[in-house]
């Protein structure tokens, strides 16, 4: 009988070996450091300035190929791609909040009501996901072999509820004996 077998977690599964190939790649990585250390002296990093865009760089290493057709060669980028990153998205939300037309001219700090507003509805809200594609797959049971959220949710609810109905019955008769001893 299959009564004491777990049954095998699909995303433990999946997780173990991409944890592998992570592994295997940071070795590569590791083996193509050393490779390039050896042969090029080593050259000043260039840092990007303030005022410039951040970019960065898609550009394959010396010796890496890409998942390209066997029988054709890739050719090597003679210099680095570079792709535009959303600013607006790296910026703290406390960055963008301190204008100055929150403050008054004496420099003192106006009071923001809707910034209080929100200030307490995110005290209440928990954080926001990274992954909310992956939370909406849990919350549908779209994963083959993992139950639906809203069915996990309402076992635990059940399962609260027939708690408390035993809790409840456990009150009643230790008042009931204590009346019938004291009454």
């Amino acid at each position: 009988m299959g009564w004491f077998n777990k049954k095998p977690d699909p995303i433990s599964d999946r997780a173990r070996v991409l944890n592998q190939q992570i592994a295997a790649l940071e070795s590569q990585i590791e083996q193509l450091n050393a490779k390039v250390a050896d042969s090029k002296p080593a050259v000043a990093d260039v840092k990007p300035t303030v005022a410039g865009p951040r970019l960065r760089s898609t550009a394959l290493p010396q010796g890496a190929a890409a998942a390209a057709p066997a029988a054709q060669p890739a050719p090597k980028p003679s210099e680095p791609i570079f792709e535009e990153i959303d600013q607006h998205r790296l910026q703290d939300r406390a960055e963008s909040a301190s204008t100055p037309d929150h403050f008054n001219e004496l420099g003192v700090r106006k009071y923001d009501f809707a910034a209080f507003l929100r200030r307490v509805k995110d005290q209440f809200s928990g954080p926001s996901t990274a992954n909310p594609k992956l939370v909406n797959y849990l919350a549908a049971g779209s994963i083959q072999g993992l139950r639906p959220m809203r069915y996990e949710k309402r076992v635990a609810r059940k399962r609260l509820l027939v708690l408390c109905g035993l809790l409840f019955l456990a009150l009643v008769g230790i008042v009931a004996m204590f009346a019938r001893h004291h009454g």
